[in-house]
């Protein structure tokens, strides 16, 4: 089941905690409930992305961005992730969330996000490609970003390592083959 209650925490704190500037990290503290572990007793890889959302959305809100969608009418959608796992997070273990925009493209947002075991054990890492949407399909980043009042802000230049991903996306085949297997 969604965290409903915790992402509504999460908003909540984020309403009361200083505005961010655009490419300020954004830190939350969480905690590995038996509900979102698998049977290896860690916290579960489907459920890690999930848990992401406690830190992007909030960050959204602490930024500005959920002010924009919600008065304009958008939505916020992912369009893509990389993550990479390091170190298992145990049941009832504490960790942080650190969640913070790297940069844009012309129709996407990247959005960097990790979890850390005390300060200086990464345990998982994902980068998100993110849209803003409305009832159109994807809403330019320039349209956003001058909705946010930051017309006069350049994205910071992407890291090779998230242009080396993007390039490997887009020689993945799509759709994926769909071979026939027979049992």
């Amino acid at each position: 089941m969604y965290p409903f209650i915790r992402m509504a925490l999460g908003i909540w704190k984020a309403r009361k905690s200083p505005k961010l500037g655009p490419f300020a990290t954004y830190v939350s503290q969480h905690r590995c409930w038996p509900w979102d572990i698998d049977m290896w007793m860690e916290l579960n890889n489907g459920r890690t992305l999930t848990l992401y959302d406690l830190g992007r959305i909030p960050m959204a809100q602490a930024n500005g961005l959920i002010d924009v969608i919600r008065r304009e009418r958008w939505g916020l959608t992912m369009a893509g992730v990389v993550v990479r796992y390091r170190r298992r997070v145990r049941t009832f273990e504490k960790f942080e969330m650190r969640s913070r925009l790297l940069c844009w493209d012309d129709r996407f947002l990247y959005i960097e996000q990790s979890m850390w075991k005390g300060h200086d054990e990464c345990a998982n890492h994902a980068v998100y490609r993110s849209a803003v949407t409305d009832r159109n399909g994807i809403v330019p980043t320039s349209r956003v970003i001058a909705a946010m009042g930051m017309e006069d802000t350049a994205s910071p230049e992407m890291p090779d390592w998230v242009a080396d991903w993007l390039r490997a996306e887009d020689a993945r085949p799509w759709p994926p083959m769909q071979d026939a297997v027979s049992p």
